[in-house]
This record gives C-alpha cells, structure tokens and sequence, in this order.
C-alpha cells in the first residue's frame, strides 16, 4: 500500500484480506467435488425411478420403429436393452470422469503428468457406486440389482477413463 508519512491509502486489513486473490477463488469444494455429488443424485434418482424400462421403451421403441419399420418386436426389445446398457456405460463414464477431476484438479496453465493412482481411484468409487445403486434398487418395487450392471457401469466407467487418457496424450496435456 502506498502511504504519506503514518497515513496509509487502502483499506483496512479486515476489509483487505475480503479481497485477497485467494478469497476470489471459488472454494475446491464447490468447484470439483460438487458436480460429483450432483452426478450421484441423478444417478440415485434414476434408479429410484419405478417403472424405468416401460417409460424408456415408450420412448425408444417408436423411435426404431420409426428407423426399421419391419424389425420384429423381439429385435426392438433387444435394441431398447442395448440403448438403456449403453446409457449405463455412458452415465459411469461421467461418474468416472468427475471423480478424476476432483482428485486430479486439472490446470490449464499448468500441465501435470497423467496420475494412474487418480485414475484407479476414479474406478474404485465408480465401481463401489455401482455396487451400493445396485443394492439401492433391491429395494425399488420394479426393479432388481444384478451384478451384471455392476459390471457393466465399471465397464463405462473404465472406458471413459480410458478414452480421457487417449486424448488427453493426443492433445498433450500430459
């Protein structure tokens, strides 16, 4: 702070460190760890959904139908399996990747080695995730847990881990 003789222009320090470039930050909290529990929310809402397959197929079988007019409906039902299967994958993959973003805190001013350990981490609470939504739906009138989809989510969630790698090392972030 400049200052004449005792006098000192500014503010004063109580009201100074309010603006200290530290405080402007949002807290890493709010920033990484948020969009996680978000995430895992809509995760857990969706597998309380009573009735998801029926609503989802509402949705999906007119829409192939509408693509292959002629395709029976044993070989719609396969399809509308697949897509909810491939919603999976790609609902763990999201998990995955923000769970490696809160250990990771990724900089764009400042490039950092890719950390495996952040990455194996991300897996392991994805996959315990999985577990704990697949017990949860146990409990939900219309819907059962299996260790298949267990499976499958940690699947998505390895690939997405994966793919972040792959172009992470094309785009040389690391």
């Amino acid at each position: 702070m400049a200052g004449v003789g005792n006098f000192r222009f500014g503010l004063p320090g109580a009201a100074r460190s309010c603006f200290h470039p530290a405080v402007r930050k949002p807290p890493s909290f709010a920033l990484y760890w948020l969009p996680v529990i978000a995430w895992m929310i809509l995760i857990f809402t969706g597998s309380a959904d009573n009735g998801s397959f029926h609503r989802s197929s509402r949705i999906l079988a007119p829409l192939i139908h509408f693509f292959f007019p002629h395709l029976s409906e044993e070989n719609t039902f396969k399809l509308v399996f697949l897509a909810r299967k491939c919603a999976h994958l790609t609902e763990y993959a999201i998990l995955a990747f923000l769970v490696w973003r809160a250990r990771f805190k990724p900089s764009f001013s400042q490039r950092r080695p890719w950390c495996w350990t952040n990455a194996f981490e991300a897996l392991w609470v994805s996959a315990c995730y999985a577990a704990t939504d697949e017990f949860h739906q146990t409990f939900v009138p219309s819907r059962e847990g299996c260790l298949r989809d267990v499976l499958i989510d940690t699947t998505g969630a390895a690939i997405g881990l994966l793919a972040l790698f792959a172009l992470g090392r094309s785009r040389k972030w690391w």
